[in-house]
């Protein structure tokens, strides 16, 4: 019992912040989801990485491991999601980038910081910065196919896991007035990602039900498998090993939809796959908490 209620203690604030956005829609109000998400990913989004690694009181060296293992499950879900949807006889441009792509950054940051406190969202936050340079990379290229990954250096998350990692091996501290408004901004990034998570899920139209229902299941099922296996085989400590299983089995994320809408990919097939994903999620994600705490 004491489980379950810790569990829910998670994961509702989560869930809860995600239908407040669901119901903001339904009810009408106007909500600029492109606004938002610029907002949070160029402004909220790096002050909070920044500030995460440059406070965290992690070994440094737990951290690089954590990066490799990060970089080293990417790359062995990217392989098997190739094969996957290559066996599946589904086109790669629209299907190949949702099963590699978890929803890290609106769902993964919030439920290790619940889960895990301080030190779980440093973890999170360097899962993440791989996770989204694989994608502006790798993931613009496959969805595009075509593309410079020059374009990774000019993300503003990037820079800001760069310049906070290097604060952290130099044990530097930016100035106090300066680190409590880059604290204060970085506060509202998960916030409005949530919010923004239930927005775009009222307004996705689901179609093909029942391939997005096997393609989740299928998806979180790679991902926990491989994050395990490789997480043990670096021999992280347990958070970071929870935090990795966790943000690697993370839905599909909601850019993979505006990625698909862009480049001309099928984008109400990903549609599908966002919601339905997500909504496994809701039972899925707690059950894995459950395993992991």
């Amino acid at each position: 019992m004491n489980l379950a209620v810790t569990v829910l203690q998670i994961v509702a604030p989560v869930f809860l912040l995600a239908g407040i956005g669901f119901a903001w829609v339904k009810l009408g109000f106007e909500y600029r989801i492109q606004f938002v998400t610029q907002l949070a990913m160029s402004l909220g989004v790096p002050c909070l990485i920044f500030v995460s690694l440059m406070q965290t009181q992690i070994d440094p060296k737990a951290l690089a491991d954590l990066s490799l293992a990060s970089a080293a499950t990417y790359g062995a879900v990217t392989v098997a999601a190739w094969i996957l949807i290559r066996a599946m006889g589904l086109n790669r441009r629209t299907y190949l980038a949702p099963v590699i792509f978890g929803n890290t950054g609106n769902l993964g940051l919030p439920l290790a910081l619940f889960a895990f406190g301080e030190v779980g969202l440093g973890y999170a936050v360097v899962v993440f910065a791989v996770m989204a340079v694989w994608s502006f990379t790798f993931g613009v290229w496959l969805v595009a196919e075509g593309g410079s990954p020059w374009k990774v250096v000019k993300e503003p998350l990037v820079a800001a896991t760069l310049l906070g990692a290097l604060f952290l091996w130099q044990g530097w501290q930016t100035p106090l007035f300066l680190t409590n408004t880059l604290d204060l901004i970085g506060q509202m990034a998960i916030p409005l990602m949530l919010i923004t998570l239930g927005v775009a899920v009222a307004r996705l139209n689901p179609q093909g039900a029942a391939l997005a229902v096997v393609i989740s299941v299928l998806k979180l099922a790679l991902c926990v498998g491989l994050a395990w296996v490789i997480g043990r085989w670096f021999r992280l400590d347990d958070v970071a090993f929870s935090v990795l299983v966790l943000q690697v089995a993370t839905p599909v994320a909601v850019t993979s939809y505006m990625l698909a809408e862009k480049y001309g990919a099928d984008g109400q097939a990903v549609a599908g796959l966002v919601v339905v994903s997500t909504l496994v999620g809701v039972i899925a994600l707690p059950a894995l908490l459950a395993v992991l705490l």
